[in-house]
C-alpha cells in the first residue's frame, strides 16, 4: 500500500477528491500552494496529503474568508512548524545529560558527546556551545 506521500493521482482523480475543478490545482500549482510530484513526461502526480492540503486551501478560503496569499503562508509556516517539531525531536533523542550543541559549518544544529574537545576554525568565526542545565 502506497504512503501517505505517494504521488499516485492524477489530476482529474486528486481534483475530484478534493472537491475542486483540475484548473484549480494548475493554478495552485503555479501559484506554489500545492506543487504535485512530476512524472518524466511532466504530468502532474498528487499524493494523499496533497489533496489534504488542497482541502484545507479550499476550507480557509471558503470558510474563513482568507485570501490566497494569506493561505500560502500560512501553509509555509506550518511546514516550517512540521520541520523544527521534527527537528527538536531528533535533538532531544540524544537524551538528557549526555549531549552538547554547537553550531557546523554551515549553521546547523548539531549534538556532540559530552566530552569531545572542539576545535576553533578561525575563518568560520566564533563557535558557541550550549550545554542544557541540570
Amino acid at each position: 500500500m502506497p504512503g501517505y506521500d505517494a504521488p499516485i493521482f492524477l489530476i482529474s482523480v486528486a481534483a475530484e477528491r478534493a472537491g475542486m475543478h483540475p484548473q484549480t490545482l494548475r493554478t495552485y500549482d503555479r501559484l506554489g500552494l500545492v506543487v504535485p510530484q512530476r512524472t518524466r513526461g511532466r504530468g502532474r502526480r498528487y499524493s494523499a496529503r496533497d489533496v489534504d492540503v488542497l482541502r484545507e486551501v479550499q476550507r480557509l478560503s471558503q470558510e474563513e474568508g482568507i485570501n490566497l496569499a494569506g493561505i500560502k503562508r500560512i501553509l509555509q509556516l506550518a511546514a516550517e512548524n512540521e520541520r523544527l517539531e521534527s527537528e527538536n525531536a531528533r535533538l532531544r533523542a540524544h537524551g538528557p545529560g549526555r549531549r552538547v550543541f554547537t553550531a557546523d559549518t554551515t549553521g546547523d544544529v548539531v549534538a556532540v558527546p559530552l566530552g569531545t574537545r572542539l576545535r576553533r576554525v578561525e575563518s568560520a568565526g566564533t563557535m558557541v556551545l550550549w550545554r542544557p542545565q541540570r
